[in-house]
């Protein structure tokens, strides 16, 4: 597997280089949007992991434009911005995933490791889990032929959710992108839309429920009914 990374912090770039090589993965670093972008273009990779403030060219026209070039390389983007807008315009325009910094290592390996194990199977607009759909571009949730609209912090964290599948998404991961790494949010904030997420799910009539695993967070399961 072969990451670009595109980050104008030589000393993060250098370290995230560090990390995936410690865990088997090649990649090359470019400092700016221009070059980064260019990479990318050449489709010689497996993911992209993307600043959004860059020299030249920002992170979110790089997705753009290679969206456009109907390139399906998965876009993790990194930012140091926390607004919920921000979130929402990046996974619009085509990005996967999304990390704000500070974050941990094990976090963004996790990321990684989801992410490459779609490769080849990214859907533009649409995440599946189930018999569950997550269309990005509406912010609707479907299952057969019902579909109800997700809020803006609703659909961040079904986002996380479905992008992450059987694995546990903690409670400060889900704050951190949901509300912003100083927003001073609780759990009981995350419990609270847990809730209404789960009447959505019961009004959709899906299979798939959204498990508590106490102490850790939440991951998604199929029923078996």
């Amino acid at each position: 597997m072969r990451v670009l990374i595109v980050e104008d912090e030589v000393n993060l770039a250098e370290t995230l280089k560090q990390i995936l090589k410690d865990n088997r993965f090649d990649s090359d670093i470019c400092l700016d949007g221009e070059s980064g972008l260019a990479h990318a273009l050449e489709g010689a990779y497996d993911l992209l992991i993307l600043d959004v403030m860059l020299p030249k060219i920002d992170g979110f026209t790089i997705v753009e434009k290679l969206r456009e070039a109907e390139s399906a390389t998965p876009i993790l983007m990194l930012t140091a911005k926390s607004s919920v807008e921000d979130y929402v315009h990046g996974l619009d325009l085509g990005a996967d995933y999304y990390l704000t910094k500070p974050f941990e290592m094990q976090e963004l390996m996790a990321c990684v490791r989801a992410l490459t194990r779609r490769r080849g199977e990214v859907i533009m607009d649409e995440l599946k889990f189930g018999d569950l759909v997550l269309n990005k571009s509406t912010c609707e949730l479907e299952c057969g032929d019902r579909t109800i609209r997700l809020g803006k912090k609703e659909f961040t964290i079904m986002h996380l959710l479905m992008t992450n599948g059987n694995v546990v998404v903690s409670k400060e991961q889900l704050l951190k992108n949901a509300w912003g790494f100083d927003s001073g949010a609780e759990d009981n904030n995350i419990e609270v839309y847990i809730s209404f997420l789960r009447k959505k799910l019961r009004f959709l009539h899906t299979r798939v429920e959204i498990e508590t695993l106490r102490k850790f967070g939440y991951k998604l399961a199929e029923s078996r009914r």
